[in-house]
């Protein structure tokens, strides 16, 4: 855990120096009576966002694969097909409506394979006012698949899935699809490896495409400073390395967005973001800008003025994962699931997220969010592992463990259980490390503590040969989640360790059930496929699901309209920005 922010004298400097260049909102003062102007002469409001860094691009899917990609740019520049909401729920987008299983609009054929079908809705348009057709969709499809530009969203679903994509007139867009694929009536944009199937503006950029110079295509200034696209805003002005300015668009699908302009600045030192937050020249600090304690400072500071909103996203999810090949074990012990089920009754979770996030965590006992409209059939096969001491020491007493002289548990056949934590490389993995070794320390767990080296962090089979327990954060998508404990995710020599499944755990029901959720089309089947990964994971306990990875994103009260997103929802806080209001 960082400690607390001080601003040093230097930094009030910087600060004006800063705000400057962030140009805050313009908020008239009232006119008189007697010359108030008439509403159309009001001056346009600008909310103004900081990023940690300037973006490579604007586009949903940019071709620069090492470069940086922006979510919040990306939702305010872009828009597609559907949009995922805050409850994780699909609505049409730049569709007239989703396509449903078995209907014309959603067909599946006794090969496996299927169609999905969209109709646009009426006079769409590009940002530069060319209308928006099918055609730009199919268009796309054929630069992301290109393997000379590379686009990395070409290897990861839904588009390689995608079989085909054609433009039977202007208003129809059809998807063919190789096989079964549960997602295709919602496709999903999380901000990260998932990004649906974003249009490209076919009249700008076909004839560069057809001259195959894949080198300069990538660098073209469509990408950057002459980016044109469907979303909210549009672009009016990239100062490079300085700011972006855009104006809200017309005709945009969901409507002109009520907040006129948006500014995006560049502020990369997170105590000049921080004491910017604090003088109101910027709105609202977008993910990563803050460290998590900054923002909690904003918090106590504005809990007596209401000087702002606290906010913050699920950028993953974290949870230790337990060690399960015996070669590499410390202690067998830890195969055995009621030794396991009294680690977790032996963590103070709550203690543990408090230590972290301040009292702001959002506690989890499976992959799937609680914030799903279906999560209570979900929760109730979960088994919940609350701290008790004494459920701890019965189930080790079961397992054949007794504490010994020294407080430690031993065994007969195992003698001292030893008990490695380890820690990847990030403050957050090292403060989940210490507070749990603590803890089990004190139940009677002969606690190590080791730490991942940097050097190491990136190494496939050094991440997977840990000894006991390791900290780990993964994408908060279900998809990503799932196939983090299946086996055929399981880091080993024949994959040159490249699998998620780190620890190595296998369970043939949760394998069957994973393979039903990726591939059951029926909505209801889905869910119980979910449910029953949830039982079987909470009963066998291959890891300790902890909490949210959180990223703050604080804004102030003068801005309404920011949500606590959910973690499919595309540009996380940005997701609503069409919707935005400013008092």
């Amino acid at each position: 855990m960082q400690a607390r922010i001080r601003l040093a004298a230097p930094l009030l400097a910087l600060v004006s120096v800063v705000a400057m260049n962030c140009a805050p909102a313009s908020r008239p003062e009232a006119p008189a009576a007697s010359d108030a102007p008439a509403p159309a002469e009001r001056a346009p409001r600008t909310v103004v966002v900081a990023l940690n860094r300037e973006p490579v691009g604007l586009a949903a899917i940019n071709p620069l694969a090492s470069g940086f990609g922006a979510n919040f740019p990306a939702r305010a520049f872009n828009a597609y097909l559907e949009l995922v909401d805050d409850k994780a729920a699909g609505r049409p987008y730049l569709s007239t409506a989703l396509p449903q299983l078995n209907t014309d609009s959603w067909r599946v054929f006794p090969d496996g394979r299927m169609e999905t079908r969209y109709q646009l809705k009426p006079n769409l348009t590009w940002h530069d006012g060319a209308a928006l057709t099918a055609d730009d969709f199919a268009f796309a499809w054929r630069v992301y698949t290109t393997p000379e530009i590379g686009v990395p969203q070409a290897n990861t679903a839904p588009i390689n899935i995608m079989e085909d994509v054609s433009a039977p007139s202007p208003a129809t867009l059809l998807i063919r699809w190789k096989r079964p694929y549960p997602n295709a009536g919602v496709l999903p944009v999380d901000g990260s490896t998932n990004l649906g199937l974003p249009a490209l503006p076919k009249h700008i950029l076909e004839a560069p495409y057809k001259e195959e110079r894949w080198d300069s295509f990538p660098n073209l200034p469509y990408w950057t400073t002459e980016f044109i696209g469907l979303g909210p805003y549009k672009l009016d002005r990239w100062e490079q390395g300085s700011f972006i300015e855009a104006v809200a668009f017309d005709g945009h699908a969901l409507g002109k967005p009520k907040i006129e302009r948006l500014r995006l600045v560049f502020i990369g030192d997170r105590n000049a973001a921080f004491a910017n937050m604090r003088a109101g020249s910027i709105h609202l600090a977008a993910e990563q800008v803050l460290t998590f304690e900054q923002a909690l400072e904003l918090k106590r500071e504005w809990a007596t003025t209401n000087g702002g909103v606290f906010l913050f996203t699920p950028a993953s999810t974290r949870h230790f994962a337990f060690q399960f090949r015996p070669d590499v074990l410390t202690s067998h012990g830890l195969l055995d699931v009621r030794v396991r089920r009294a680690l977790a009754h032996s963590l103070d979770r709550q203690a543990l997220s408090d230590a972290l996030w301040g009292g702001e965590g959002v506690n989890l006992d499976s992959f799937f969010s609680p914030r799903l409209d279906f999560f209570p059939t979900i929760d109730r096969g979960i088994v919940k592992y609350p701290y008790d001491l004494r459920a701890t020491e019965r189930l080790m007493t079961e397992a054949g463990w007794a504490r010994g002289a020294d407080g430690f548990y031993v065994s007969p056949a195992e003698g001292r259980f030893t008990l490695d934590v380890r820690a990847t490389v990030g403050p957050e993995s090292e403060a989940e490390r210490t507070t749990a070794a603590n803890g089990w320390r004190q139940a009677g767990f002969d606690t190590q503590e080791s730490l991942l080296s940097v050097a190491l962090s990136s190494d496939g089979q050094a991440r997977a040969t840990f000894t006991g327990v390791s900290t780990n954060a993964q994408s908060s998508t279900e998809p990503t989640m799932v196939a983090s404990f299946t086996a055929g995710q399981v880091a080993r020599p024949e994959n040159r360790w490249n699998g998620i499944n780190r620890g190595g755990w296998t369970n043939g029901e949760y394998d069957r059930a994973a393979e039903a959720f990726n591939t059951q089309l029926d909505p209801a089947e889905r869910i119980q496929a979910r449910a029953t990964i949830a039982r079987v994971w909470s009963e066998e306990l291959p890891g300790l699901m902890l909490y949210y990875n959180l990223n703050a994103a604080p804004h102030l009260s003068v801005l309404t309209g920011p949500t606590f997103p959910a973690p499919e929802s595309m540009g996380y806080v940005g997701w609503n920005i069409h919707e935005w209001d400013m008092k």
